[in-house]
C-alpha cells in the first residue's frame, strides 16, 4: 500500500502531540536498525500492534530517514537535536558513532502501511477518514489487531464502515476458511474495483473451500450491481454538468438568434470572455487580496457578465444592427468577429491556456458510493445554471424590458407604432444574451482550462440546442441542452466521444426533419411573424 504525499504528511503531523508519549519498550525498538528486511518488517509490525499509536513518531522518523542508532540506542533527528525513541528524552547533540538506519524499498511500503493504519487514531475526523479509505487499497492480515481496536473506539459511521471493509479484505487472505467465508459476505455492501477483484479471485478456483466460493458470488453479483448503478449515477451526473454548461450557453443564443433571429457565429468567443474576465478577477484577487482568493469566484460573476454584455452591445451596435433580416449577411459578419476576438485574446492573454483554480469551497465531493463522488465544482455550476435560468425568465416575462423584447419579436413594426423603442430593445436583448454566454464561459472554466478557442468547442452544440429545443422557447432550450449533456455522456462511454458526437448530430437532422418546430413549438402571433 502506498500513500500519497497529502496524505504522508497527515501522518507526520500526527506525531506532533505524540512526541513526549509514554515510553516504549526498547525490546520493541531494536529490531528497527536490524540489518535484514524481514526483521525491520517484523520490527515494524510488532511496534504497531503491541506501541499503537505511541509508535508514530519513531516510524515516521524511520520513513524521513530521520531515525539513528548509537550503541544499541535509537535516536529520532528534530531540528538541531535529537530524542531518545524509547523515552522521548531531548538530546542537544548525537552520541559518538551514530548511524543512519537506512530502509529499502519494500521495508518502505510495510511501514507505510503501518502508518495508514495508525492514522486512524488521530483525533481528527478528517485525517480518520483519509486513512480509512487509504486502507480500503488493501492491508496487511497482521495489522488486524490495531484495526480492531481502532475500530472499537471510531464513533462517525462513514470511518467505521471503510474501516469495516478494509478489515473485511484483510480477512480475505486468512488460511481460516470460516474468517473467509464471513469476509466475502461483508463485501457484499462494498462498490469498488477494488472489492471486485478481490471477490472475483475468492469466487474462482484458487479457493479450496466451496462455501467460501458460493458465498464470493453471491457477493460479486451484489458488488457488480452496485458498480452498475454507481456507473449509471456518475454519468447521469456528468451528463447534467454538460447540459448546464450547454444551458448557459445556449440561453443567450436562445435570445439572439431564437427571439431576434441573428445567426451569432461569434457566440462562443462570447463564452471566452466571460471565461477570461474570470481569469482576471482571480489573478487580480492573488496580486492584492491574496487572503481572500477564495471569494474571486463570487466576485468574478458580475464582471464577467458585464465584460460580455458589453462586447455584446458593441457587436451589435457596430455590425449587426445593420444586418437585420439578412441572415446570410449576417451569419459571415459575426464569423470574422470571432476570428477578431480570438486573436484579440490571444495579443492579451496569450495562445498557450491559462488555468482558473478553484475555490476551496468547490473542491473535493460528495460521495454517493465509495466509486460514485459528485464533485463540488459541477454541483455548484448545475446550481448556478438553474439560477441563471430563472433570473432570465424573470427578465423575459415580468419586466418592462422583458415585455419590449416580447412585443418586438412578435410585430416589430406595430411596437414601434405604440412607443417601444426597438432599437434600444434589440441592443439591450443582445447584451442580455451575450452577458449570460459571458457567465456560461465564467461556469466553464471552473472545469477546463481557459484559451482563445475554447469557445468553438460550444458553438455548434449550442445552436443544436436552440434548434432542438424550438426557436426562442426557454423551456425547450433547458429540456435539450440537460437531454444532450446526459445522452452524450451514455453514448461516449459505448462509442467514444467523435463517434458520439456524430451520433447526436444526426438524431437532431432526422428530428429536424420530423419536426422544423423543434420540442416546443411557437404559438399565437409568434408563428406569423
Amino acid at each position: 500500500m502506498r500513500l500519497s504525499p497529502i496524505l504522508m504528511v497527515a501522518a507526520l503531523g500526527l506525531s506532533a502531540p505524540l512526541a513526549r508519549a509514554a515510553p516504549i519498550d526498547p525490546a520493541l525498538l531494536s529490531g528497527l536498525a536490524a540489518e535484514g528486511a524481514d526483521e525491520k518488517i517484523a520490527a515494524i509490525e510488532t511496534l504497531a500492534l503491541q506501541a499503537g499509536p505511541e509508535a508514530v513518531p519513531v516510524l515516521a522518523a524511520l520513513h524521513d530517514d530521520r531515525l539513528q542508532v548509537a550503541g544499541g540506542r535509537l535516536l529520532m533527528a528534530e531540528g538541531n537535536g535529537f530524542r531518545d525513541a524509547a523515552t522521548g528524552e531531548a538530546l542537544p547533540s548525537a552520541p559518538e558513532g551514530c548511524e543512519a538506519v537506512t530502509i529499502n524499498n519494500r521495508v518502505r511500503r510495510a511501514l507505510e502501511g503501518s502508518l495508514a493504519v495508525l492514522r486512524v487514531f488521530a483525533p481528527d475526523r478528517k485525517v480518520r477518514l483519509e486513512a480509512a479509505q487509504a486502507l480500503g487499497e488493501g492491508l496487511r492480515p497482521e495489522l488486524l489487531p490495531v484495526l480492531e481496536r481502532a475500530l472499537s473506539a471510531e464513533k462517525e459511521g462513514d470511518v467505521r464502515e471503510l474501516l469495516e471493509m478494509a478489515g473485511a479484505q484483510a480477512k480475505l487472505r486468512s488460511a481460516d476458511p470460516a474468517i473467509r467465508l464471513a469476509a466475502v459476505r461483508a463485501l457484499d455492501s462494498a462498490a469498488t474495483l477494488r472489492v471486485k477483484a478481490l471477490l472475483d479471485a475468492a469466487a474462482g478456483p484458487g479457493e479450496a473451500d466451496p462455501a467460501v466460493r458460493a458465498a464470493a458470488v453471491v457477493s460479486l453479483r451484489a458488488v457488480e450491481r452496485r458498480l452498475f448503478l454507481a456507473d449509471v449515477l456518475n454519468r447521469v451526473f456528468s451528463g447534467l454538468s454538460l447540459g448546464s454548461i450547454l444551458l448557459l450557453a445556449a440561453l443567450g443564443l436562445a435570445i439572439t438568434y431564437g427571439i431576434m433571429g441573428v445567426i451569432n457565429m461569434a457566440h462562443g468567443e462570447l463564452l471566452m470572455i466571460g471565461a477570461y474576465a474570470g481569469y482576471a478577477v482571480q489573478t487580480f484577487f492573488r496580486a492584492h487580496l491574496p487572503g481572500r482568493q477564495d471569494w474571486y469566484a463570487l466576485a468574478a460573476v458580475p464582471v464577467a457578465f458585464a465584460a460580455a454584455f458589453l462586447a455584446g452591445v458593441a457587436m451589435e451596435r457596430a455590425v449587426i444592427r445593420h444586418l437585420y433580416r439578412r441572415p446570410l449577411e449576417s451569419l459571415l459578419a459575426t464569423w470574422g468577429l470571432s476570428l477578431v476576438l480570438i486573436q484579440a485574446a490571444r495579443v492579451t492573454f496569450g495562445a498557450q491556456n491559462v488555468q482558473v483554480a478553484n475555490p476551496s469551497w468547490m473542491s473535493g465531493g460528495v460521495s454517493i458510493l465509495p466509486s460514485a463522488v459528485l464533485p463540488w465544482n459541477r454541483i455548484v455550476i448545475i446550481g448556478f445554471s438553474l439560477g441563471v435560468l430563472a433570473v432570465t425568465w424573470l427578465l423575459i416575462s415580468r419586466t418592462r424590458l422583458g415585455m419590449f423584447v416580447r412585443a418586438v419579436t412578435q410585430n416589430r413594426g406595430m411596437a414601434g407604432c405604440v412607443g417601444v423603442p426597438t432599437g434600444r430593445v434589440d441592443t439591450m436583448a443582445f447584451g442580455l444574451g451575450a452577458g449570460i454566454a459571458g457567465l456560461g464561459g465564467l461556469a466553464l472554466s471552473q472545469i477546463s482550462n481557459v484559451g482563445p478557442d475554447m469557445g468553438q468547442l460550444y458553438i455548434v452544440d449550442s445552436f443544436m440546442v436552440v434548434v432542438l429545443g424550438g426557436v426562442g422557447q426557454l423551456a425547450g432550450a433547458v429540456l435539450a441542452a440537460l437531454g444532450l449533456g446526459v445522452v452524450s455522456k451514455f453514448l461516449e462511454g459505448a462509442t467514444g466521444a467523435v463517434i458520439a458526437k456524430i451520433a447526436v448530430l444526426a438524431f437532431i437532422i432526422v428530428f429536424i426533419q420530423r419536426r422544423p418546430q423543434g420540442l416546443f413549438a411557437l404559438k399565437g402571433r409568434q408563428v406569423e411573424a
